[in-house]
């Protein structure tokens, strides 16, 4: 099976061209400058065009959002902690509500003050609501400031 490339040189399909340094050939662009290394050529079978070389085709495929590698289906959330604050006979109300404010993330000045009465009355108030990392981090900040708190998770107990 012999294809013509440009119906000058007769190739077989896996036919190798190894043109010497100097030489001209329609398949090089003026002299030629390979120094003897070998150089496969594959032209296309009877039929698909004399001599043409074909593109590969790849294709490129990608999961549907309904797979089974979904990420976000893969993802366990965290079960979610409560940060609670308790009554103490120490620190005044005020440091409290400021407390709280330095504390937590976002935490206005109402909902400190909603916070510190809660636990002043009740004995206890739940501060926030978050990832059981999250909790335990203002839990420790809230202790290194002088008030009284724990965390328990947001499923179970009960308030």
């Amino acid at each position: 099976m012999e294809t013509a490339i440009c119906g000058r040189l007769p190739l077989s399909s896996n036919h190798v061209f190894n043109p010497k340094p100097g030489d001209r050939h329609p398949l090089c662009k003026g002299p030629c400058t390979n120094l003897g290394i070998p150089m496969a050529v594959s032209a296309t079978g009877p039929g698909k065009g004399g001599g043409l070389l074909e593109r590969p085709v790849i294709e490129k495929t990608t999961p549907a959002r309904d797979s089974e590698f979904d990420l976000r289906k893969s993802r366990k959330t965290a079960p979610p902690y409560r940060v609670i604050l308790h009554n103490d006979n120490y620190n005044k109300r005020e440091y409290v509500v400021q407390v709280l404010m330095k504390v937590i993330p976002g935490m206005s000045l109402d909902n400190a003050v909603n916070i510190m009465q809660e636990a002043h009355h009740n004995g206890l108030s739940i501060v926030i609501i978050c990832a059981q990392a999250d909790a335990e981090e203002h839990c420790m900040q809230l202790r290194h400031n002088g008030l009284l708190s724990s965390i328990e998770p947001a499923s179970g107990g009960g308030c």
